[in-house]
Formats: structure tokens, sequence, C-alpha cells
């Protein structure tokens, strides 16, 4: 099957376990430079962090140190007290929390501030009054990842950046995956690219969290899939419960039957991975401009169809 790569940058990969069906990458990583993509440059991916972010706080309910049931506020204290003290995991998981959110993506949010740290974060997220009861219904909350990633450093006593490492990407063997600096980026890692041009360096956190942000490659999603699937990285039993939904199961869209999906999109970002057990295939684009994926993520919909 031909893709097209035209007004496209970034890369898109398909493949059915270590078969490669499609690889190919077009545009720049750094266009001042003329610095081309390659199938193995480093891309944000945004909201596809959410998916980590599920797996890391999965972990710790797997091992009994937290649970679906425990409420936020069991662990968050006196921090963010507009949070409704109904709320618990599963619900930020989810997206019913209901929770105020510091980047509302249905509304137009304030400039992003110097996001950082914890501590950067922490503040960003109070002060959001709640916008419904919890489990009233599906609504789509940056800020509850966010929150989740707090609750995770808690319960774990580390950095989350260092959790997700030690639980998610390491297990899985994803080594081209971290929360990097936007302002700091090293070697094969592409730039984001705004549409007029512009990095998008002032336009996203410096380092992000939970809900977004962290940098990984088209071939580490290759290797992500079958981890998950293979219970490296949660029990068995747990990645049936994560990947159970109507559209969404906890921290991954389940667009149809039969396959799963992480995806994100931001400013110079867009990224989604879908990938069919059955088939074993995975079909996975991220770009680095305006454009994103356009027709492109169509055409990969086909890969998974005829597979």
């Amino acid at each position: 099957m031909k893709v097209p790569l035209t007004d496209f940058s970034g890369v898109v990969l398909v493949s059915r376990g270590e078969e490669t069906l499609f690889a190919e990458a077009a545009g720049y990583a750094h266009i001042a430079y003329g610095v081309a993509n390659t199938v193995g440059t480093r891309f944000a991916i945004a909201s596809g962090t959410k998916g980590f972010t599920a797996l890391a706080v999965v972990g710790l309910i797997a091992e009994g140190r937290l649970g679906l049931t425990t409420n936020a506020r069991e662990v968050l204290g006196a921090d963010l007290p507009l949070i409704d003290d109904g709320v618990t995991v599963e619900h930020l998981l989810t997206h019913t929390s209901g929770i105020g959110d510091y980047c509302d993506e249905a509304e137009d949010p304030p400039p992003t501030p110097l996001l950082a740290t914890s501590a950067d974060y922490l503040a960003a997220l109070d002060g959001y009054p709640q916008k419904f009861p919890p489990g009233e219904r599906f609504h789509y909350n940056n800020g509850a990842f966010a929150v989740l990633s707090l609750i995770a450093e808690r319960i774990a006593g580390i950095p989350f950046a260092e959790l997700v490492r030690t639980r998610v990407t390491e297990p899985a063997g994803m080594t081209d995956t971290a929360f990097l600096r936007s302002d700091a980026l090293p070697a094969r890692t592409a730039t984001g690219y705004l549409e007029d041009g512009r990095t998008n360096v002032f336009s996203l956190p410096v380092a992000g969290f939970g809900d977004g942000g962290i940098y990984s490659s088209a071939p580490d999603f290759r290797k992500f899939w079958p981890a998950l699937l293979d219970s490296r990285i949660v029990p068995r039993e747990w990645v049936g419960r994560m990947l159970r939904g109507e559209r969404y199961g906890l921290g991954f869209w389940l667009p149809r039957p039969g396959v799963v999906r992480l995806e994100g999109g931001d400013h110079g970002v867009s990224f989604r991975s879908d990938h069919q057990p059955s088939s074993g295939v995975t079909a996975t684009l991220i770009s680095n401009d305006h454009r994103g994926g356009g027709p492109l993520l169509e055409q990969l919909g086909e890969f998974l169809t005829k597979a």
C-alpha cells in the first residue's frame, strides 16, 4: 500500500510483529539546520503520555498500594481543595471525575505557565472549581491525569518521570522514550513547529507530566504494544481491565472493536498509535508540525482493516 507523505513532517511506521509493512520519514526535525527526520527520530507525543500514566498508576494498584476506589483526597490531603471529596482514582482514569481542568480543550486555556516540576503543576492545577459530580459523565480531562501523576508520586515516593521509566518504558524496552525538557532537546529529537513557522517552545510546558509531553519514537511503539499485551508492564488481569470499555478504558482509547489506541495533539505535535491484538499489526504516526497527519491517519486505518 502506498502512503503519500506530501506536505507531511514526521514518521509513519506500520508493522506486524517484527515484520515492517511500511516505514518512511519526511520533513525536518530541525528546519534551520536542515536536519531531516528519520524513522528513529524522537517526537513529543502529547496526550499519548496518558497511557503511560495509567500504567504507572495501575501498577501501584496491582501491588495493593492504591485502589481504583481510593479517594484522591486521601492522598492529596489539603492540596487542590476544589476537587470533590468523592473523586476516586477510577474517576480520574476514566475522565469521569468532573474536576475543573487547568487545560480544558473545549475552552480557551490561559497562557501556558512555566511548568517544569511537580510543584509547578500543583500550583497550576489549583483554583478550578468542580464542573459536575464525580461519575456523572465522560468529559476528557487533562488535569485529571496531572492529578494522577501527583498521586502516583506520593504513593511511590519517587519523581513521576522516574516512576514511568522504571515501571513502563524500561520493562517495554522503550529506550528512546523519556520526559525531556523542550528547551534542551538532545540529538535525534524533533523540534515542533507552529503554523507560522516558529517553534513550539513557548507554547508547551518546559517538561511534560502525567497528562502529556513525553517524547518517544515510532519504533518504540512497535515494542510497547507487545510488552503491554504480554503483561510485562502490569499483570494480565489488569491489562484486560484497562482495555475494556465502550470508547475509553483506563488511559486508552478503544476506537472500534479489536483496536486499541493512544493518541495526542498539541501545538506542533500530532501522534497516533493503533494496535490490533488479533493480527499483531501496529500503525504509528508521529508529526512535528501543525499539519499533523490529516488524510494519512485514515489511510493508516486501512492497514488494520485489511490485516
